[in-house]
Order: C-alpha cells, then structure tokens, then sequence
C-alpha cells in the first residue's frame, strides 16, 4: 500500500471517528443525562377521544380492574400505559409491570443471544409510548433501570407475587387460559389489572390447546364485578383513517 493510499485511509477513519463523535455529542445534548426520578408533572395529559375511551377512564378511577378488548387502533394499549404510569407517578403504586406472550405475527426461528436480547422486540411498543408520554427516547429504558418498569413474558410468571403494581397484560389473544390464568393468580395487594388484546387478531395456531383462552378469560372476567370490560369497536378507531378504513373493508370481505 503506497503511502499516499494509507495517508488517505488514515483521515477517512478519522473522519469516521469525528462524525461519530459528533453524533454523539448532539444527542447527549438533546436528550440530556439519564433520569432516575419522575414526576407527574412530566407526564402528557391524554384525554377521551371517543365514548369507549371515556367509559375506560371513568372505570379506572373508580377503581375497577379493566379488561379492553376490540379493533386494532383505537389506543387499548396507548391508554392502558398512560393510565399505569399514572399511578406510579402520583405515587399510588410501585411499579408497572407488562406482561405479554413471546408470540411473533410470523414464525422468525430461532433467535440469538440472552434472554434479555430475545425479549426486546416485544418490547418496543411500550418504548414509543413511553417516549410519546414523557417526551425523552430513552424514557422506557431509563424507567426500566430505575425499576418503575418491569417487562416479562408469561415463561416467567410461575411462582411470583405482585404487590403494589399496575400490571399490564397485553396482546392477550396471544395467550392460553393457562398462561391467562398464571397472570391472575400472582396479585398481591394493591395491585390491580388493565388486560388488553383483541380475539381477531391471534397469531396462535389453531391446533394450539387453549387458543381460546382470551374468550374463556373474557367470560369469566364479565362475571366478577372487580372487573369492567370495555368494548372497543370499528368506530372508535383513532390511529388513522387509512387503518380505519382498512379494517373496514376487511370485516365487509370476510
């Protein structure tokens, strides 16, 4: 390699190295130091958009369990976070613990690397939320270290005892009655529930014993008077009129 070629190579990675460093710099200045202490002044307030929204809210602050089922889009998950982080912030429970079935929409194979790496993708959901609701990219992930923030698959349920927790069950289509029945059983005290999912949406396989189980839980949940079960529809759609008119003319041709 002439001297010339090398001398060339030697800036590029330079150059690199201060691009990088400059990238790193301008996010340390937006996003700032990391945050260990919140407060509910720092969390957006979110209000109804629509009548099912409205009928959530009023169950939760009279302090019923919820159970939010229907259509995609109409913000069951959005609402159940922002309603969880809530509590936490006003400092009327500890923690908020999701909870959610490692069901991909498509078989992916095997996944490499720790436990901790494979459960990611789950997870990026509640980090957008997280983001939208404190307005900081590494909210989820600060709120996690800082343990107002727990993430955990149904694998790991067995055993466990939640006191004084939000705990939110989401994807539950995703879910057996056994794993369903797993969650319930580990409340403690001053813990309650906001579950989540929609039975037109299950990535289970039929063949699969208990892929009913979201219909079973939802029969019994009607049953007990902790609950209140909200009912979301076509209509109460709020992420985008493309995606309104997209489960629209699915539910017309099916």
């Amino acid at each position: 390699m002439s001297k010339k070629t090398r001398g060339n190579t030697k800036r590029a990675r330079e150059l690199e190295f201060l691009q990088h460093a400059l990238e790193s710099n301008a996010h340390a200045y937006t996003e700032g130091p990391k945050r260990k202490t919140w407060s509910i002044k720092d969390l957006k307030t979110i209000k109804p958009k629509n009548s099912a929204q409205e009928e959530l809210f009023h169950a939760w602050y009279n302090g019923k369990h919820l159970v939010a089922h229907g259509s995609a889009g109409t913000g069951k998950t959005f609402l159940a976070f922002y309603l969880a982080l809530q509590e936490v912030l006003e400092q009327r429970a500890r923690r908020i613990i999701i909870v959610r079935s490692a069901v991909a929409t498509r078989e992916v194979g095997f996944l490499p690397g720790t436990l901790e790496e494979k459960t990611a993708m789950y997870e990026l959901p509640y980090k957008d939320i997280a983001w939208e609701l404190v307005g900081r990219s590494s909210t989820y992930d600060d709120m996690k270290e800082a343990g107002y923030i727990e993430f955990m698959t149904t694998s790991f349920v067995r055993g466990l005892t939640w006191d004084n927790a939000i705990v939110i069950v989401d994807e539950g289509q995703n879910m057996t009655f056994h794993e369903i029945n797993s969650i319930m059983t580990r409340i403690g005290n001053n813990t309650r529930i906001i579950f989540t999912g929609d039975t037109k949406q299950t990535d289970l396989d039929g063949k699969r014993l208990g892929f009913e189980g979201m219909t079973h839980a939802l029969k019994v949940m009607k049953g007990m008077n902790d609950f209140e079960s909200v009912e979301f529809t076509k209509f109460d759609i709020v992420r985008s009129e493309f995606v309104k008119d997209w489960i629209v003319a699915c539910e017309h041709n099916t």
